[in-house]
């Protein structure tokens, strides 16, 4: 039984109330063969839990763009809702940035991990923490949460709700388009591109993303390509 207020989704999408966690009811939900659509959804005091589950009919190294997708939908919904000062940004492994500070973050998981196959589902979740776990937060200064960022007056059903429709409206943006408008909007909020990064065993500068929004990180010898099927986590 959940004590979660309830949330209104837009047409192809719905919602369920997570016992427990959000991100780990829509992988159980999606094993057991749920439709795509379904948004798993914790709302707690400190942080807002949600995944979504897709079913999808492309390649899992294309369909891995919902990945970054999902982010640029919660970018949007926060620019929405979140006072005109507060400035969301993501990076390629899926963290959200709030300020400049890291404040939760995406992760993602499907049936496959062969970049070549079709997955029978995959599921994209965040977690966004809403308070900070410290009072005093010049213990964790790269740490932050949505309420200490002058985000106190977003609703967290509403922002909710508005992840949830600026999705679906990139997702079928996506499909009916292509990935061009997508890469835009997502290069224009990227974070660290230009900076140095470390992905596995390589540090160099991170340039940006090839058409599959892999990573491109040049060393001193080359041009690396980190396709983004690995920051996947296995079942």
């Amino acid at each position: 039984m959940s004590d979660a207020p309830e949330v209104t989704f837009p047409p192809l999408m719905w919602g369920e109330a997570a016992p427990d966690h959000a991100f780990d009811h829509a992988v159980m939900k999606a094993t057991l063969g749920c439709d795509a659509g379904l948004i798993a959804y914790k709302l707690r005091a400190d942080a807002l839990e949600a995944a979504l589950v897709f079913a999808p009919e492309v390649p899992l190294q294309t369909a891995m763009a919902m990945l970054p997708l999902c982010g640029v939908g919660l970018q949007n919904a926060l620019g929405a809702l979140a006072p005109p000062e507060v400035a969301v940004h993501l990076d390629w492994f899926g963290g959200i940035r709030v300020n400049g500070a890291r404040c939760g973050a995406f992760r993602a998981i499907a049936s496959d991990t062969d970049p070549k196959a079709i997955p029978d589902w995959l599921v994209v979740g965040f977690t966004l923490p809403l308070v900070p776990p410290f009072e005093d937060t010049g213990l964790t200064p790269d740490e932050t949460a949505l309420f200490a960022e002058g985000c106190a007056d977003v609703s967290p059903p509403h922002l909710l709700e508005a992840w949830a429709r600026h999705t679906l409206n990139w997702l079928n943006r996506w499909e009916t388009d292509g990935s061009a408008s997508l890469h835009s909007e997502w290069r224009g909020i990227a974070h660290g591109i230009g900076e140095e990064a470390t992905n596995q065993s390589l540090t160099g500068t991170f340039l940006g993303i090839d058409e599959e929004f892999g990573m491109l990180l040049r060393d001193a010898d080359s041009t690396h390509l980190i396709p983004l099927t690995t920051v996947l986590e296995t079942t």
